[in-house]
Order: structure tokens, then C-alpha cells, then sequence
């Protein structure tokens, strides 16, 4: 039997991954008929270790507008592309948490698609990728979109 999604996750992080990764999760939704949620979490200590604790509200807040304005660009070109129902949300965190069980969990997920990680050996090493964190940790299926790496 098919598995039939109602509620797909497509987590986005403005690197290249994020394209393949839309344009999967749009084609999923389609098939389905279901309803898409773009999200993007942002990590707040990352401005804390780059700006060393000294990150106005000004500064997130101008981030955050930026984030928002590129994820109602990813919106429209999902409905354009005939999802007839999206969503896009801006969250704060660890992404790993976030994306494999507390978003699905408040947002009644389904499915999440997200791509192979855009770190390289020594990163994935340090810090490890959110991808593989998601695929072993989520309660819901998880659709790993294999990105081009060049």
C-alpha cells in the first residue's frame, strides 16, 4: 500500500540544498495533496560565538525579516508550482531538535524532506550533520534528497 502524507516538513537553510530540497518536497505535496511546511530554523548562539554576545535585537530582527522574505520567495514558488497549501515558519534553536521532533510534533508532520548536509568531513566530525541527527532521531519518516556536492 502507498503511504499517503497529509503533512510534509521541508526544512531549508538558504544553502545549496535548499532548491533540490523544495523541489522534492513541492513534488511530494503535489502527489499527495497535502499541505507543505517550509521552515528555517536559526540558531541563536551562532551570533553569540561570531559577534561575541554583542548581537542587538536590531541585528536579529533585520536577520530574521531577511529569512522571512526568502522563505515567502520559496512559498510562492511551491504555489506556483500547485501546492495549493504552504506554510513558512522561523524558528529559534538547535536545528536538530527542532526539525526531528519538537516543529513535526506542534505542526502534526508527517514527513520530513531535507538534503544531504552541506558541511565538509572535518565539520561533520565536529559538530555532525543535522541530517543524520534527523534520520536516526525523528518519529516520522524522513526523505533524504541527495545533493550535489560540488
Amino acid at each position: 500500500m502507498l503511504q499517503q502524507y497529509k503533512n510534509i516538513l521541508a526544512p531549508v537553510d538558504g544553502s545549496k540544498a535548499t532548491e533540490p530540497v523544495l523541489e522534492k518536497a513541492i513534488e511530494v505535496a503535489k502527489r499527495n495533496d497535502t499541505h507543505l511546511d517550509i521552515l528555517n530554523v536559526l540558531e541563536v548562539n551562532q551570533f553569540s560565538d561570531s559577534y561575541g554576545g554583542a548581537v542587538s535585537g536590531d541585528v536579529i530582527y533585520r536577520l530574521v525579516e531577511d529569512v522571512q522574505n526568502r522563505l515567502e520567495s520559496l512559498k510562492q514558488q511551491a504555489e506556483k508550482a500547485g501546492v495549493k497549501d504552504v506554510d513558512i515558519h522561523v524558528r529559534f534553536g538547535n536545528p536538530k531538535p527542532v526539525i526531528s521532533r519538537e516543529f513535526p510534533h506542534d505542526h502534526g508532520n508527517e514527513l520530513i524532506v531535507m538534503g544531504t548536509t552541506g558541511l565538509n568531513a572535518v565539520e561533520r566530525l565536529m559538530v555532525g550533520s543535522v541530517t543524520n541527527y534527523v534520520s536516526r532521531n525523528a518519529d516520522v519518516d524522513v526523505l533524504i534528497v541527495k545533493v550535489n556536492q560540488k
